[in-house]
């Protein structure tokens, strides 16, 4: 059915442009504020190629279709584009032209490209009239072509604002202003626009249920000569979270009205992050600019001593959920079969047990045998697998607490294992070791010390197709920047405070994938005369690491006894909040190797 759709979309949308005059149209993931998960509002992408996961582009020519993905996808893409008329482009992959190019090749000269600018950030708009110079491609920006052709469109979201309490927050939202408008004045800026949803709620203290699994309101925010003001539909926000946001003399205007009040600056220079501004802000401002990374984003990277606590006490009750949920894991399917989605469904139980829990930080993903081989795999009721007592069980899932973020993949034994599948889950966890001991010193970048996770692979002839880390927000994104551990080169320092994953993993097409990751966060080691300020990792997440699988002739003493150190400290946090068969379950997952 989907597939029917799909292609009937495709041809509505193209009945519309050849009305235009416009011979492509660019249909990204985001939304106006360029957010990695979107509204269903916003899901644009989704609806025009029936491809669901969170990164792509689609491009629809007059005769073409095509979809944009990195390598989490591929597969995912490859199954869900299946005789929609939608050609997959593995990016990446030698021979597969870029976007640009393939507009290049197959738009006659002087062709006219359409978008909405509502959702095509300031930064991708340059890059593409940059890479399609010479060609005569004009650009239509000004009209959302999807949504005249998606009937039932979902609404809008509309969820009310919730104050985050400074018990959790650390730092008040007058300390945190002050903080912005004292680095604004060192860059020379009069205004600062900010259209990061995260960035906005870090700011201000506030928390909403816009987007799911992610704790945030739709909303802008200008900061002009010294005052604040928070663009919301009004309707969002009560009188106790008004006077709460009013007491920081932070003024409230309606969310549309954005634009109007960017038309009415005339002087002084306006700051804004071209990454996350869309063209349609851009195309408001009248008086000069300064660009920049936003100064919220390298503020909110950095937590706070009351937030890295907070997170600790967070991280005590996911790893109870994940014991209780392992040990359940691996009784019942001594018993019986389970299906991927009632797993899901147990473990998210389990978290909503737990004090401060306020959602999943972002959907389960619950992967048996071959479908752990999509690293963003997510269980239908019609694709699912049903769990046996054989090879692995991958589960990557995470909780919004009040009180911090939480992801945690672990890669489960649920019967008995090949030769091979015990191999490539020690050489992942070896790599996952080898980067949480690694010491470096301070200015080190995570595309630095990407490799460290990977060499255990790359000397058995494997990689992954994945950054091995991403930041993790404070009861926020659990994606965040700056900071990421990847290959790709970036010039963010990894600073203390800094909360980043640790998950290299394998992934293995009608096989197996295998993951292992926990969160860390950056910490001060020693100083030295001969070297300078060297930092370490503090491992943040609580859960046994499964030890069935691990070749443990391949661990090295300082691996092994890094295991025995972490299964003892996970064991002495965790087993307060267990009894019965549970804690004897994390006896015996903590016990030395």
């Amino acid at each position: 059915m989907i597939i029917i759709e799909v292609r009937e979309r495709i041809e509505k949308l193209r009945s519309l442009m050849k009305e235009r005059g416009i011979d492509a149209y660019i249909v990204p993931s985001s939304d106006p504020h360029q957010s990695e998960y979107v509204a269903e509002h916003y899901t644009a992408r989704a609806f025009i190629t029936g491809f669901t996961g969170s990164a792509g582009t689609a491009v629809i020519t007059l005769k073409d279709a095509g979809l944009w993905t990195d390598g989490r996808y591929f597969i995912q893409a490859e199954n869900q584009l299946k005789d929609t008329g939608v050609t997959l482009f593995r990016m990446g992959e030698k021979g597969v032209p870029t976007i640009e190019k393939f507009l290049r090749e197959n738009l006659p000269f002087g062709a006219k490209v359409g978008f909405d600018g509502k959702v095509v950030s300031v930064q991708y708009f340059r890059s593409l009239k940059k890479e399609l110079e010479g060609s005569g491609i004009s650009f239509e920006t000004g009209e959302d072509l999807i949504n005249i052709i998606w009937e039932n469109r979902p609404e809008k979201p509309h969820t009310k604002v919730i104050v985050h309490d400074l018990k959790y927050a650390g730092k008040s939202r007058e300390d945190k202003l002050q903080e912005v408008i004292n680095e604004m004045k060192s860059m020379g800026a009069a205004h600062y626009v900010i259209s990061g949803l995260d960035d906005i709620a870090w700011l201000l203290n506030i928390r909403g249920r816009d987007v799911e699994c992610n704790p945030l309101t739709i909303a802008y925010s200008i900061i002009s000569k010294g005052k604040c003001y928070l663009f919301i539909d009004e309707d969002k926000i009560d009188s106790n979270v008004r006077a709460e946001i009013e007491k920081a003399k932070v003024e409230i205007r309606p969310y549309e009205s954005v634009t109007e009040f960017l038309e009415g600056i005339t002087e002084g220079t306006i700051l804004f992050d071209p990454s996350k501004t869309n063209t349609w802000i851009y195309n408001s401002i009248k008086v000069k600019t300064i660009e920049d990374m936003d100064i919220t984003t390298k503020l909110k990277a950095i937590k706070n001593d009351i937030e890295i606590e907070n997170v600790k006490k967070a991280m005590v009750r996911d790893g109870v959920a994940m014991v209780k949920f392992i040990n359940w894991l691996k009784k019942t399917i001594k018993s019986r079969n389970i299906k991927e989605i009632e797993a899901a469904d147990k473990l998210e139980e389990l978290r909503r047990a737990g004090e401060n829990f306020f959602d999943l930080s972002f959907s389960t993903i619950s992967a048996y045998g071959a479908n752990a081989s999509m690293p963003h795999y997510s269980a239908t009721e019609e694709n699912q697998a049903t769990i046996e007592p054989k090879g692995f069980y991958l589960v990557d899932s995470g909780a919004q607490y009040l009180d911090g973020t939480t992801d945690i993949t672990r890669t489960i034994a649920v019967g008995p294992l090949s030769e091979e599948e015990k191999l490539d889950y020690t050489l992942v966890l070896k790599g996952m070791i080898d980067l949480t001991m690694q010491r470096f010193l301070y200015g080190t970048t995570g595309s630095n010390i990407d490799i460290i996770a990977r060499i255990p692979l790359w000397n058995a002839g494997m990689d992954f197709k994945h950054g091995t880390g991403h930041g993790i927000g404070f009861f926020l994104n659990v994606h965040e920047g700056p900071q990421r551990i990847s290959s790709v080169p970036n010039n963010v320092r990894l600073e203390k405070g800094m909360i980043i994953s640790n998950e290299p993993g394998v992934y293995k097409a009608g096989k197996h994938g295998i993951r292992t990751e926990n969160l860390v966060v950056v910490q001060e080691d020693e100083s030295t005369e001969y070297g300078g300020q060297f930092m370490k990792f503090e491992t943040l997440t609580l859960c046994p690491i499964d030890k069935e699988p691990i070749k443990v002739e391949l661990l090295t003493e300082e691996e092994k006894a890094w295991l025995n150190s972490y299964h003892k400290n996970v064991f002495e946090k965790l087993s307060p909040y267990v009894d019965g068969e549970e804690l004897e379950y994390l006896k015996e997952a903590t016990k030395e190797i």
